[in-house]
């Protein structure tokens, strides 16, 4: 018998501290049309589109936040069962594995356990999101050029986030009764990178029959 949500994804074992958008925004005012589109049932290939008449760079910079938080949420959950023990490289199956690197304290990519690399993950996309150099929250403060490709960067590497857990721990999802929930998160997140072409098509190839 599956959880109720709320059992399931305690938002005390969140990984990181939820980034949230400041009331009377226009990020927050999508934000709230996003989650309302969520939450109607619509099907979630029209969830992610663009709303008309909407900046495109305000629509992903919204999702990126919120697909920050609920990732972050959700291996928060998971982290217990990913240890250095059980996960000693961060990977997706014998195939795929994945090095960290930051052009900070980590300049070429290396070889870190999965729970070492999403602390780096998730330091970095924090450090990101509140730099309003990066994602400007001031009306009249436009993006930066290379925002969409930061962008990318960032869900990109969010995306092995899913692979990890997917393919290592998909038995304790199903155990803790959080399967639906995962899989509606992947689908969102799914879409919507597809939608604005944010990740190379190569980097889905470790879950590329997960949509279906």
């Amino acid at each position: 018998m599956a959880l109720c949500l709320k059992q399931v994804f305690n938002k005390d074992k969140t990984f990181r501290p939820r980034k949230k958008f400041e009331p009377g925004t226009q990020r927050f005012e999508l934000y709230k049309k996003a989650q309302a589109s969520l939450k109607s049932g619509l099907d979630l290939k029209a969830v992610v589109q663009l709303p008309p008449g909407e900046s495109i760079n305000d629509w992903i910079a919204v999702h990126v936040v919120d697909f920050f938080n609920r990732i972050n949420l959700i291996y928060g959950t998971m982290s217990e069962y990913c240890t250095e023990k059980t996960c000693p490289i961060m990977s997706g199956g014998l195939k795929y594995e994945y090095r960290w690197q930051d052009d900070s304290k980590y300049k070429k990519p290396t070889k870190l356990s999965a729970p070492q690399y999403m602390c780096m993950l998730m330091d970095w996309i924090e450090m990101l999101i509140n730099n309003e150099d990066i994602f400007p929250t001031r009306i009249g403060v436009p993006f930066p050029k290379q925002f969409q490709q930061v962008c990318t960067k960032i869900l990109t590497r969010l995306f092995r986030v899913f692979v990890h857990v997917y393919i290592h721990h998909f038995d304790s999802i199903i155990n803790m009764g959080a399967e639906a929930h995962v899989n509606t998160c992947y689908k969102h997140f799914y879409y919507f990178i597809r939608e604005f072409s944010l990740v190379d098509h190569r980097e889905l190839e470790p879950l590329v029959r997960m949509p279906q």
